[in-house]
């Protein structure tokens, strides 16, 4: 900062007794912005153009029959709206985990179900870009960027969710390949991935430390895909169960050393959290401006029931909560782009971000009274679609727990 002029000492008071600022006020503004760059702004109005002209018209239809949105997903691949935190030496489009923020809110905001078939790259890609070779990554990540494909994350299974822990698929090492048998439950985009990343135990009596990360190609022998989920909300996700059957897997596709899959699967999390809370902020945005037009049209009482102070104190609330969330969400994946560790502050805007979307997609049901309750109105499915994301990635209940422990151990 060179050396300052016309200021008291560092650490000293002046009379008024306030610590001196060493940075002129003139310059103080530029330390912390909370405005987007000229490069964030034009991606974050491409977006919102895309969602406009392709993902608002067909969100009905898409919910409705839980069809899986190839075309519209292709076609926000050619924009470059897909693999944007792959760096370019993989052909991705080597943006931040805020530029994913910003997408994601956009994508969200016109139908979260059709945001995850162009954001499931995120999380899939994540373990092999943390954990993989170079070998590796040329050729799994090069697969999604060459052309439009997705791949899947493989977790959760039927009695291990929040508790990863107690996954039961293993894979036992038989010479130069591991045999996997299991089950994986709620895999977003299964039945139209190219590959899976996936999480297995390579020593069962070991827990945590005995969890090591694979990349399974979909075609592969002994892979099965279960029946699509009918889900409550998102439905254009194409969620799915799939069963892994004596499924033969090169040693070359471990992705990390054995046992060090736990710790690919918490890193990656740090990661894509900020994602999930993005998606919240796009459908808590959504709702609340939904409920703004609706107040300023619907009329009871002989006037528009925006000027009720009671629907007012309820826009007020949902607008505080969306702004809130948004920030908490900047600020965990700005942390990520800084290389610096955003394990709480992920969980903080995850959880706040989740239920911040049901507390506002609730409001939003309310405002419009029973018009809201009505499919033809969009509020209904907003509400639907904002419920799982109190769920995945990690309940709202285990991000409580994460934020406590952070505190503890401080």
């Amino acid at each position: 900062l060179g050396q300052p002029t016309n200021y008291t000492h560092q650490g000293t008071r002046d009379r008024r007794g306030c610590l001196p600022f060493r940075v002129p006020l003139s310059e103080r503004a530029s330390m912390v912005s909370f405005a987007l760059s000229e490069e964030q702004q034009m991606l974050a109005d491409m977006t919102r153009e895309f969602v406009s002209n392709e993902v608002i018209p067909a969100a009905e239809h898409h919910d409705r029959d839980g069809k899986y949105p190839t075309e519209i997903a292709a076609k926000a691949f050619e924009l470059g709206l897909m693999n944007i935190t792959i760096p370019d030496c993989y052909g991705g489009g080597d943006l931040g985990h805020m530029e994913e923020a910003i997408i994601t809110e956009e994508l969200a905001y016109g139908c979260a179900g059709m945001a995850i078939s162009m954001t499931v790259n995120n999380l899939s890609s994540v373990p092999i870009q943390i954990g993989g070779s170079e070998e590796q990554k040329k050729k799994w990540l090069g697969m999604l960027t060459e052309e439009h494909c997705t791949a899947s994350y493989c977790l959760s299974e039927p009695d291990a969710g929040s508790d990863a822990a107690g996954l039961r698929t293993s894979a036992v090492l038989k010479g130069d390949h591991y045999i996997l048998n299991g089950t994986k439950a709620w895999v977003s985009g299964g039945a139209h991935s190219r590959f899976f990343t996936l999480f297995a135990t390579t020593d069962p009596g070991s827990g945590y430390e005995g969890i090591t990360c694979f990349v399974i190609p979909a075609d592969a022998a002994g892979v099965e895909i279960g029946k699509k989920e009918d889900m409550m909300g998102q439905r254009a996700s194409n969620t799915v169960f799939v069963n892994f059957q004596d499924v033969k897997v090169p040693v070359e596709n471990r992705i990390g050393d054995e046992g060090k899959g736990f710790q690919i699967a918490m890193k990656t999390f740090d990661r894509t959290r900020p994602g999930v809370a993005a998606a919240a902020v796009g459908i808590g945005r959504r709702a609340l401006e939904e409920s703004v037009r609706y107040a300023q049209e619907r009329k009871a009482f002989g006037k528009p029931i925006a000027r009720q102070q009671a629907i007012q104190f309820m826009l007020a609330d949902m607008a505080r909560d969306v702004e809130a969330a948004r920030l908490l969400t900047y600020q965990s994946a700005w942390m990520i782009d800084q290389g610096q560790r955003n394990t709480k502050q992920c969980s903080m805007a995850k959880c706040f971000a989740g239920d911040m979307a049901m507390r506002v997609s609730t409001g939003a049901v309310q405002v419009f009274g029973g018009y809201g309750y009505s499919k033809e109105y969009p509020v209904e499915k907003l509400m639907r679609d904002a419920k799982v994301m109190q769920i995945y990635e990690g309940t709202n209940q285990i991000q409580r727990i994460i934020i406590a422990r952070h505190l503890l151990e401080a």
